[in-house]
């Protein structure tokens, strides 16, 4: 079968398109043959479909088309049994920021039905975080070894919505906030800080806490409330007023955020907490980041490694941390992106 380069694209003749496209998926038709991308035209150079591109077998078309990483993606989604198509302007819908449109298995791409948006980065690229969302990020390593990780754009919606109480003294230590005399519920139904004692008589509180309940006039400190945002951005500069904007964005949509240091995360959440004596497990764990940030995907998957290890879902969370009064917006302050390991 006639097949040679034209552009980025392998042309086939009327042929091709009975043979390649109405049976199993591949290309799209195009002047009454088929058009194939490269990497699908590598793929049926792979198979023995294709004899050859030009004259060029398999093995030279394979080196001389720079799409090793698509094309492993490629082989593997389709020896998974999926249907897919490579992300083309007049291809498919909306194909930016994606690779291949990958389609439910048993349909392709005559049907409208879409199983996942794929895009294909190798190990030591840089992903900016705002790329990410509603796709499926495949990761080429350098053994040519696929990790898939589903990335989308979470909401938090809770049942935790907690008075502070009234206006309490506290006092401002080195790196964290002590109320004496704290008000009923503060830590038992508010999950506010940890008692200094078995007995409750005190509570302390994080920075973090302590600043946002002072912005609502919940604490009152001999400096002013101000003094406990000082404290924060001495202790981490900018990230400190990001960390409490994701703090007031978790705690307005009705989620009880707490320390996830143990986790290697700046919070972990639950979603529900009536009594801190009747507390289950938290669900997520949140990692706070400038919302400029890029990924390196080793990162990325460290971070969803240790998650489902906990059993938890990582979520992270981008905001510039202008915002952490009482009028803070979750959706609009902050950008949420949720990302779990897939196997397709």
């Amino acid at each position: 079968m006639d097949a040679h380069v034209e552009g980025d694209l392998v042309r086939l003749g009327p042929d091709g398109r009975e043979r390649f496209y109405d049976s199993r998926g591949y290309g799209r038709p195009d002047d009454g043959g088929l058009a194939l991308s490269l990497v699908e035209a590598a793929h049926l150079l792979y198979r023995g479909d294709l004899d050859a591109v030009d004259g060029r077998g398999f093995r030279e078309f394979f080196e001389g088309e720079g799409i090793a990483s698509r094309f492993i993606v490629y082989k593997d989604l389709r020896d998974r049994g999926f249907y897919l198509s490579p992300a083309r302007e007049g291809w498919v819908d909306d194909p930016e920021g994606c690779d291949f449109v990958v389609y439910p298995r048993g349909d392709g791409p005559w049907d409208d039905a879409v199983e996942y948006r794929v895009r294909v980065v190798a190990e030591r690229e840089s992903v900016p975080a705002d790329a990410l969302g509603d796709l499926v990020l495949a990761v080429v390593d350098e053994e040519s070894e696929l990790t898939y990780l589903e990335t989308s754009r979470p909401s938090f919606e809770g049942g935790s919505r907690h008075d502070a109480g009234p206006r309490t003294d506290a006092a401002l230590l080195d790196d964290r906030v002590v109320v004496w005399e704290p008000p009923d519920g503060l830590y038992e139904r508010g999950f506010y800080g940890q008692p200094l004692d078995e007995d409750r008589t005190a509570v302390q509180l994080s920075l973090v806490e302590g600043a946002y309940l002072a912005e609502r006039d919940a604490l009152s400190f001999d400096a002013g409330r101000e003094s406990v945002l000082d404290r924060g951005r001495e202790a981490e500069g900018e990230r400190f007023d990001r960390r409490l904007t994701v703090y007031a964005a978790l705690r307005a949509s009705g989620v009880v955020p707490k320390t996830g240091f143990k986790f290697g995360a700046d919070f972990r959440t639950y979603s529900d907490v009536s009594s801190v004596s009747d507390l289950g497990h938290s669900e997520r764990l949140v990692r706070v980041l400038p919302t400029d940030h890029t990924f390196a995907p080793r990162d990325l998957s460290l971070d969803v490694r240790l998650a489902h290890g906990v059993r938890k879902e990582m979520v992270f969370a981008f905001t510039d941390g202008t915002e952490h009064g009482p009028d803070v917006d979750p959706d609009a302050d902050v950008r949420w992106l949720a990302v779990q390991r897939l196997t397709p």
